[in-house]
């Protein structure tokens, strides 16, 4: 069943305009009487296709789901903005881990140079990307993917975590896995944990400093040295099998 994310509800209706209108009607050619799923504010329904007009699509709800596709925790993944359309892979196949939010910072060693000028465009389709995303995934939310900020704003944004780490090759080098563990085993459902990662060229010393100074912990993703995409997918994995499959 073709799952929706929808802003305008009132009452026991949502009201569909836009693409995802245009989906409905000429994608996905479906009719009234048929059933979509509509989520807002963290809840999703099952809902009935009560009409269908030139500027949007009805849908009455016909049943809440009680069950949730959402990790019991909220994870922000950092990403120090990366070469090519690897953040985009970082924003697709994060929201189907489960990721809450992505925030992309110009680090030290970033190739790209974020043009302010196409500022727009970019975040608004990375944000299209993750809606779409997790519409795959039968998420109840869609993360939202904010604009580009300097390491001075993550770690003023970083106050707002319980837990912060950052993926570090150096720790990762001599085999360092501790921090990760102790970090989810003590975690509990409701708080929230902020990963960093660098880009291509890893993080430099005096930022990884900085983020220390600024209460974050470093540690190794295991014994292997991943790719800027692969690290943030490695991360959001370990917290999936230690908070909801061993639990």
């Amino acid at each position: 069943m073709q799952r929706y994310f929808v802003d305008n509800k009132k009452d026991n209706h949502f009201f569909i305009s836009g693409e995802d209108r245009h989906h409905i009607v000429n994608v996905m050619r479906l009719k009234e009487g048929d059933q979509i799923i509509c989520a807002a504010s963290g809840k999703s329904a099952v809902c009935l296709i009560a009409e269908i007009t030139d500027e949007q699509v009805k849908a009455e709800v016909v049943k809440w789901e009680e069950a949730t596709a959402e990790l019991p925790v909220r994870v922000a993944i950092a990403s120090g903005l990366p070469k090519g359309d690897k953040l985009e892979w970082i924003i697709q196949k994060g929201t189907e881990l489960g990721a809450s939010v992505f925030i992309p910072f110009a680090a030290s060693r970033s190739i790209v140079k974020w043009d302010d000028k196409k500022a727009s465009k970019k975040v608004e389709r990375w944000n299209k990307i993750a809606k779409e995303a997790a519409e795959q995934s039968h998420r109840q939310i869609s993360p939202e993917v904010i604009s580009p900020i300097s390491l001075k704003s993550l770690i003023e944004m970083s106050k707002d975590y319980d837990y912060k780490l950052i993926a570090f090759e150096e720790d990762a080098k001599v085999g360092e896995s501790s921090i990760l563990h102790s970090t989810l085993n003590r975690i509990e459902a409701g708080q929230s944990i902020l990963f960093v990662f660098g880009p291509e060229g890893g993080l430099t010393e005096g930022e990884v400093t900085r983020l220390k100074e600024s209460g974050f912990l470093s540690c190794g993703l295991g014994p292997r040295i991943l790719r800027t995409e692969t690290a943030p997918l490695y991360a959001l994995s370990a917290v999936s099998y230690k908070l909801e499959l061993m639990r």
